[in-house]
């Protein structure tokens, strides 16, 4: 709008129109007119300018009010930055202690994440537990394996679900404590691609040890892994992971082990593909009830192992190859509302 300039000289003072002349009575109502019409203007863009303003702070109001609406309403459709993934298997007895401690830690921290429990097909309430606490809380998910399929496949299945910038899967009993988890996020955010909690690294960590014969057959597989995998490792079979999103999503649609055997799998496929791998040390409490059986499954892991190797020599773990997640049986927590 230009800018109006208005006059300063005061129109003549009126003292009787009948005394002045024609074209003085004339120039007058000319000059008056011209005085209220420049102090309109003033006023009306004075006023325009106010208005303007008042609705620019408006729109900026109503529109970070939207924004925080849109947000609530579609935080499960927004991508966070971390993901964690909880595979669980009968775990009705622990599970609501551990989602408590989780979702305590993650909002205490104030993170944009979300919280993926895998149930693998459990017999007991396990996916009733969770689905309590994710209709209180829009941040966790349940996803349902189709049957029981082995943890491997639950982590599996859970990672390619997750959309995170940093993915981590934790064991259902916490047995490493959830606040260990930032040592493994500032490894990620220090340059590592994959961060791996070890037991091993450092021993004295251990608040609550092993029984003898699974220490002992721990180290037997560790020395197996070395020689046959080439992972230099102290611990690779600590259940205590993180990945940045890129190396997830290049490791796990690969991952072929669906049982015990899969953590040396992925860190081979990390070391194969050239992620850098950094062992953590982790505080670490052995968990009562553990589902491992240390002939049956000790047995399988030693022939997952050979596989691993038989699988890398055939090119089934070339980049090209790839499978996508299984399919959700259900996914609770926030939907989108029709």
């Amino acid at each position: 709008m230009a800018a109006f300039k208005v006059s300063h000289s005061k129109p003549e003072p009126v003292r009787n129109l009948t005394w002045l002349g024609p074209e003085s009575s004339r120039e007058y109502i000319r000059q008056s007119l011209e005085f209220w019409g420049y102090l309109f203007a003033i006023l009306l863009h004075q006023t325009y300018n106010d208005a303007t303003l008042f609705f620019c702070i408006l729109s900026v109001v109503m529109l970070t009010a939207r924004d925080r609406e849109f947000r609530a309403e579609n935080e499960f459709f927004l991508d966070p930055t971390y993901s964690i993934v909880i595979p669980a298997y009968n775990e009705s007895a622990r599970l609501a202690a551990t989602l408590e401690n989780v979702l305590a830690y993650v909002h205490a921290c104030g993170w944009n994440a979300e919280i993926i429990v895998v149930n693998d097909g459990s017999r007991d309430n396990t996916a009733e537990i969770v689905r309590d606490f994710a209709a209180k809380d829009s941040i966790l998910r349940l996803v349902e394996n189709p049957g029981n399929r082995g943890k491997g496949y639950s982590v599996r299945n859970g990672m390619l679900h997750a959309r995170g910038r940093i993915v981590l899967f934790t064991d259902a009993d916490l047995s490493a404590p959830i606040e260990e988890a930032s040592k493994l996020i500032h490894a990620l955010d220090s340059g590592a691609d994959v961060a791996i909690g070890s037991r091993w690294l450092r021993a004295e960590t251990q608040t609550q040890r092993q029984p003898f014969y699974r220490q002992v057959f721990g180290r037997v597989f560790n020395l197996m892994l070395r020689s046959t995998l080439g992972l230099k490792f102290k611990d690779t079979q600590c259940g205590f992971k993180a990945f940045k999103q890129r190396a997830a999503q290049a490791i796990f649609p690969l991952q072929k082990i669906e049982r015990w055997g899969f953590d040396p799998e992925i860190l081979f496929l990390a070391h194969k593909f050239g992620f850098r791998v950094q062992e953590i040390p982790v505080f670490w409490g052995h968990s009562g009830g553990t589902r491992i059986h240390p002939l049956t499954d000790g047995s399988r892991m030693f022939l997952e192992m050979i596989y691993v190797r038989w699988n890398d020599l055939m090119g089934k773990y070339d980049s090209s190859v790839s499978t996508t997640a299984e399919p959700a049986k259900a996914i609770s927590g926030r939907t989108r509302q029709s």
